[in-house]
C-alpha cells in the first residue's frame, strides 16, 4: 500500500518538475525525497517519473495514478481537519441516551446551547425508561453518551450531576395537600398514579415504599412521571414524581416527603476520553438539576 508521504512526493515533484524543487517545498532530503519515489515505483510494479537532464516528467503510469494520489492527499486533509474540528468541539455527531422524565428539565437547556453555539455537531436522542436501558444503549454502541439515575450494573466511568428530589403530585383539594410533608407510609391504601412496569422508576418506588413497610396501590399506571403528575393534579390518584420531570406551570398541589426522597443523577459513557463526550458531560454538570422557582414556591 503506498503511504501518503509517498504520494506527496510523487504530486510535489510533478508539480515542481524538479526532483530538487520538489525536495525544497518538502523540506526533505533529494536522497529522502528520491527514497520515497523508488519506494512507490516498487509498489507499483513501473516507473512514474521519466528523469531527464533537465528536470523530470510523468511516465504513462505516474499521469494515470497523478489525480488518485491528489484526491488521497486531500481526503487526508479532510480526515485532519474534520478530526480538529471535533476535538474543538464544533463539528461530528453525538448520540445520547436520557431517561424521558429527564429530557425536557436537564437535557433541553444543554441542548439548546450547542444548537447555537454548535451548529455542526449532529445530535441524535435516545429517551429510555430505565436506568438499565440506557446501559444497554451504551453497550450495544447505540449512544455514546447517557444520562439518567445511577444504573445499578455499571462499572464504567460516570460524573454525578446532582441529586434530584422525589415529591408527591397531588389535586390542590386533597387532605394531604394540607400537610407540610408527608411520610411514605401515609400513601398506604390511596390510590396511586403509578409507573408502567417497563418503567424502571415504578420498581424503585416500590423498593422505597417497601423499606418502609407500605405497598402502593396502583389506581392506573402511565410510562411518563409528567403524565403521572398531571394525572394525579387532575384528582385520579397521587403521584411521586421527579422534580425534573414537572411542568413550570404545574395546577396540582405538591408536597415534599418525610423524609425527604433524593436519587443520585449521572452522565456516564464507555469513552470518556472522546472530546465531544467530555465537552458534554461537562456542560451537563455545570447545569446541575435546576428546580423552577415556581415549583420551589409549591414545596415550601
Amino acid at each position: 500500500m503506498p503511504t501518503l508521504r509517498a504520494l506527496e512526493c510523487l504530486v510535489a515533484v510533478l508539480d515542481a518538475g524538479s526532483i530538487t524543487e520538489a525536495a525544497a517545498r518538502l523540506h526533505l532530503s533529494q536522497p529522502a525525497l528520491s527514497h520515497q519515489i523508488g519506494a512507490l515505483e516498487r509498489e507499483l510494479g513501473t516507473p512514474v517519473l521519466e528523469r531527464l537532464p533537465r528536470g523530470v516528467r510523468p511516465t504513462a503510469a505516474g499521469r494515470a495514478v497523478l489525480s488518485d494520489a491528489r484526491a488521497a492527499l486531500a481526503a487526508a486533509e479532510r480526515v485532519v481537519r474534520t478530526g480538529r474540528a471535533v476535538a474543538g468541539g464544533g463539528d461530528g455527531s453525538l448520540r445520547i441516551a436520557c431517561a424521558e422524565t429527564m429530557t425536557a428539565g436537564l437535557l433541553a437547556p444543554v441542548l439548546r446551547a450547542w444548537h447555537r453555539q454548535r451548529p455542526g455537531v449532529r445530535i441524535t436522542l435516545v429517551e429510555t425508561t430505565s436506568a438499565d436501558a440506557l446501559v444497554t444503549a451504551l453497550e450495544t454502541v447505540e449512544a455514546d453518551v447517557a444520562a439518567g439515575p445511577r444504573p445499578s450494573r455499571w462499572t464504567g466511568h460516570s460524573e454525578v450531576v446532582g441529586r434530584e428530589e422525589i415529591v408527591l403530585a397531588l389535586a390542590a383539594d386533597h387532605p394531604l395537600a394540607t400537610r407540610a410533608a408527608v411520610p411514605i407510609a401515609d400513601l398506604a391504601g390511596l390510590p396511586v398514579v403509578h409507573y408502567h412496569r417497563d418503567n424502571g422508576l415504578g420498581g424503585w418506588l416500590d423498593g422505597v415504599a417497601a423499606e418502609h413497610a407500605t405497598v402502593l396501590d396502583a389506581v392506573m399506571r402511565t410510562k411518563q412521571a409528567s403524565t403521572a403528575a398531571q394525572l394525579a393534579a387532575a384528582g385520579l390518584g397521587v403521584a411521586l414524581v421527579p422534580t425534573t420531570a414537572l411542568p413550570r406551570t404545574f395546577a396540582g398541589a405538591l408536597r415534599r416527603l418525610k423524609p425527604a426522597l433524593h436519587r443520585e443523577v449521572v452522565t456516564f459513557t464507555a469513552t470518556p476520553s472522546d472530546s465531544l463526550v467530555r465537552r458534554f458531560c461537562s456542560d451537563v454538570r455545570h447545569r446541575g438539576i435546576a428546580v423552577p422557582a415556581a415549583l420551589l414556591d409549591k414545596l415550601s
